[in-house]
This record gives C-alpha cells, structure tokens and sequence, in this order.
C-alpha cells in the first residue's frame, strides 16, 4: 500500500506548529511570553461574563416581551423549541458546561499538550474557543438551544480548557525565580476577560438589535472574530525555554536545604496523582473554589435582599419597594458585581506574588483562616446595616478567591517539579468542575429551601455563609497536612532525560541544549516587548475603566 506525502503546504505548516520550533534562541526576552498568554486568557476569560446575554436570549423570539413555552415544556424539549423563548435557568446550563469541560478537557489533554507544545495548543483553543461561539451564533439564529449547548458549552468548554492551561508550564519554565508571580499574570488575564468582553459585548448588541433581532448572533460572530485574532497572536507568540535554560544569576534550589516544600526533583504524571499531595491540593482548591464560586453566582441578589433600601436610604426590604427605586438598587448592584470582579483580578496577581514569598503553603493558610473570619462576619455586617464591612469582607474573600487559581499552579511546581506541572495542573482542575456544580448548588438550594421555611430575606445568606466558612475550616486542615513528596515517587535522571526527549526538548538543530550555553540575561528593553504589553495592556486597562465607573455606583 502507498503512502500518501503531505504537500508542501501542509507540511510547512505542521513544521510551525512543532515544539521543536517555538525553542527560544539566545537573548530572546522571556517577559514576552506573560502578554502572549495574556492574550489567550483575556479572550477565554468571556466564559464568566456570558450571563450578559442571558437576558436578552431569553426574549429572542418575543425581542419586546418573552414568549413563554407552553406548560410543562421539558428541558429537553426546549433544547430543540423554535416558537418560544428560553428561560434564564435553561441558558445558564451552558455556564455550567463551560466548567465541567474545561477541567474535563484540561485533564484528559494536559498531556498532550506538554508533548505539544503551548503555539499548537493555543491555537486549538483558539479554534475550539471562536468556532464554538460562530456554531452558537447559528444555534441562535435557528432557535436551537442544543447547538448553543454544543457550540459555546461542550467545544468552546474544551477551548477553554486547553487555553486555561497551555502557558502554565511554559511561564513556570521561564520564571523559575518567581513562579508565583508569573502564573498570576497569566491568570489573571481570565478573570480580567469579562471585563473586556460584557462592556463590549453590550456596546455591540445595542449597535446590532433592530426591531426583529436581539443582536446576540451578531455579537458572537463579531467577537469570535475578534478572539481569533488575539487568540493566534498570542499563541504565535509563545515561546518556551531550552532544555537546561535558566534566568543569570538564579541557582535553582538545591534538595532538601532552604526549603523542602520547593522540590529539585521531578514527579512523571502517571504518578502525581498516586501521592497524597496531589488530592490533598486538590481538595484544597475544591474547597477554596467552592466556596468563593458561590458567592460570585448569588452576588447582586445577595446584596440587594440583605439591605434592600438601606442602599439609597431608605428603611425599607427589597419586595416593597417601587420600580424606580429597584432600578436604583440593581444599578448599585451591578457596581458591587464589577468591584468584586477588580478584587477578583488583582487577587490573582497580588496573592501569586506574595506567595513568592511567603510560600505557597503558607499563603493558603492566609486564604483558609482569614476567609474563615470573614465569611463568619458577613451576616453580622448584614445585621449591623454596615454596607462598607459587607462589601469589604467580600472584596477581599473574591480577592482570596482569584489567588488560589493562580497560586496553586507554582504550588503544583514546588511539590512535583516543573517537567509535567502543565499536565498536572490540567487534571488538577477537575476540582474546579466540582466547584462550579457545588458551589451554586449550596448557595442557590440553601437560599430556596430557607424560603420556603419562612425565613426573611435579609438572613437567607446566614447559614449559607456559616456553612461556607465550615469548608474554609476543611481546607485549612488538607492544607496543614501538605508535606514533601517522598523520593520514592520522584524521576531519576535516566528517567528524566527520557520525558524530555518525548517531550521534544531539544535545540532546533537536534542537539541538546547544555545549562552552560543556555544561561542568559533576561533581555534589554525592545520594542517588541512595549508592543506586545500594550496589545493586551490597553484593552485590559479598558475595561477596568468601565468597572470602575460601575463600581463608583457604590461609593455616591
């Protein structure tokens, strides 16, 4: 049987693609890698604002007024409904899918893509991420809910999970000295993403809705666009070190001297899950992520039924008050909404930095015994009528809450070396799924069931607050039990020199790269780099314009 040869085309292109080909060569400035995967995460980062075309889609047929189903219309019935609106509870299942596909996705792919390379897994995050919303922005012209859920949920859930992941191990690589700092610029970027993308994704429904359309299809396919465009930038732009590389001047940490809790070893991914560490980091992430996920979900409502007219002064609960005013306690709420989410954003750098030096077993035990503090103090702020110690107590827990996502990769680094910490870190986040299923359930079940019993508004986030600090308690305990990986479970360096070779670490030529050659200064101040920063850094500062002036909301 003949072969048949790729073309020229195909095989130039594949060339590209190698990981072999993204090697840096000497004096390559490693600080344009954080806005390369800026530029990933900002655009993936939309996933937590979608619940802006919530709204809107659930009047898509009536545009004025919903056209509510017939009763008794299924879910699964209103998968495939063209004559009738969908409600808000059935659209946000694809937030929902988001989640469990991208720590699904990032589990079952994470190695691969340390065989792959972070340029070829960025750009089929980048088709999975864009393509997923063009098939939504069709399922949304038919009126077929199953092809948004397809779209957006199961194949943009995927992209999110291979571009969540894709610059992890490349930046811890290339900033050993400061892993902590170098995984929350990056992550940071996806919280930061729905900062960018709700304002614009509002400013381009209002352009695109005439009488007959809402103008959400044209709204994803605009964006889809445009992510597409960052998206490939930023995954051409990816560059990982050579085998051997390290910045001037840093001496990697010898075994067992200055700090245990940073290993010189390596752990093969088929075993990082067999030690203690791995669930133990895994719960605590779990526990870390659940609770503040749930605060985040119930956040507007939680603020508004707590003080109801206390917010423009008036003594008065949510459910008597009069259109106007309850137009005005939404727009204070939506401020609080976009504060929390700056909180969110700076957490993931500042707490990542701070780990650096504090260590990241340490800052966990910041996160576990202060969050535990303060979400035990919420209900008597809410009591008090003290809006400042309610929003600042949330502030910072969101703040605490965006940390523990970028911490726990360099935490990752430090207990299983740096060889497979991206695919490590993949199937690490199947905690995340978990939290994003259990989180909202204990908020939003709690919430309905205490209703139901009779219980006022104002305290219905009570007990759910208590219950909250009780999981802060459980991950302080899984936190305080993180020691050392024993050697039994570490690479020798026969084994290691393997997992580099099929990791294609390699020079460009074919010959490895010694540490001796591959030692190098950071790289003087260029152009490129100005550039690179003021791609992602102007839409980024644009949106934390546009947060501000919401969040200003509060303080008038």
């Amino acid at each position: 049987m003949s072969s048949i040869a790729p073309t020229a085309g195909t095989s130039s292109l594949l060339d590209f693609l190698a990981k072999e080909r993204t090697i840096a060569g000497p004096g390559f400035n490693r600080w344009l890698v954080p806005p390369a995967a800026l530029a990933i995460h900002l655009c993936i980062g939309m996933a937590y604002g979608f619940s802006v075309f919530w709204l809107p889609l659930s009047k898509a047929v009536g545009i004025d007024t919903a056209v509510a189903c017939p009763a008794g219309t299924s879910f699964f019935a209103e998968l495939f409904v063209s004559n009738c609106d969908w409600k808000i509870s059935t659209l946000g299942w694809m937030y929902t899918l988001f989640f469990v596909f991208l720590g699904s996705s990032a589990a079952i792919w994470g190695g691969w893509l340390e065989r792959a390379g972070p340029r070829k897994a960025g750009l089929v995050s980048m088709a999975c991420w864009c393509g997923g919303m063009l098939l939504s922005a069709l399922g949304i012209h038919l009126h077929q809910f199953w092809l948004m859920l397809l779209g957006s949920g199961v194949i943009g859930g995927i992209g999110l999970g291979l571009g969540y992941i894709s610059p992890v191990s490349t930046l811890i690589k290339w900033f050993p000295d400061r892993r902590g700092m170098a995984t929350g610029m990056a992550i940071m970027g996806f919280g930061g993403g729905a900062m960018i993308g709700s304002p614009l994704a509002q400013l381009l429904m209002s352009k695109y809705a005439t009488a007959s359309s809402i103008g959400v299809a044209e709204t994803f396919v605009t964006m889809a666009l445009i992510y597409a465009v960052f998206m490939t930038a930023g995954a051409i732009g990816y560059r990982v070190p050579a085998a051997g590389w390290k910045p001037a001047g840093w001496t990697p940490p010898a075994a067992n001297t200055a700090n245990a809790m940073i290993s010189a070893k390596h752990v093969h991914l088929r075993n990082a899950h067999r030690t203690p560490q791995f669930w133990l980091i895994w719960a605590v992430l779990c526990l870390n992520v659940t609770a503040g996920i749930g605060v985040i979900g119930m956040a507007s409502p939680m603020l508004q039924e707590v003080f109801g007219g206390k917010l423009i002064g008036i003594e008065a609960a949510i459910g008597s008050l009069d259109a106007g005013q309850a137009a005005q306690i939404a727009a204070i709420a939506a401020g609080f909404t976009g504060l929390l989410s700056l909180f969110n954003i700076a957490g993931r750098f500042f707490w990542a930095s701070m780990s650096d030096k504090l260590g990241r077993k340490i800052t966990y035990a910041i996160f576990f015994l202060l969050g535990t503090a303060l979400y035990a103090s919420v209900p008597s702020a809410g009591h008090a009528g003290s809006v400042a110690l309610f929003v600042g107590a949330l502030c910072i827990i969101l703040s605490m809450y965006g940390g523990g996502f970028a911490t726990v990769p360099a935490y990752l680094a430090d207990m299983f070396g740096t060889q497979f910490v991206g695919a490590i870190h993949g199937r690490l986040l199947t905690a995340w799924s978990i939290a994003g299923i259990f989180g909202p359930v204990i908020v939003n079940y709690l919430r309905e069931y205490q209703l139901a019993q009779g219980v006022a508004k104002a305290q219905v986030y009570d007990t759910t607050m208590l219950i909250l600090a009780a999981l802060l308690v459980a991950g302080f305990a899984c936190n305080l039990l993180i020691r050392p990986v024993e050697p039994k479970w570490q690479m020798n360096e026969a084994e290691l020199a393997e997992a580099k070779r099929l990791a294609h670490e390699i020079a460009p030529t074919g010959a490895p790269i010694s540490s001796a050659q591959t030692a190098q200064t950071v790289g003087g101040f260029k152009v490129t780099v100005l550039l690179a920063w003021l791609a992602v850094g102007i839409p980024l500062a644009w949106g934390v314009s546009q947060t501000v002036a919401k969040a200003a909301i509060l303080f008038k």
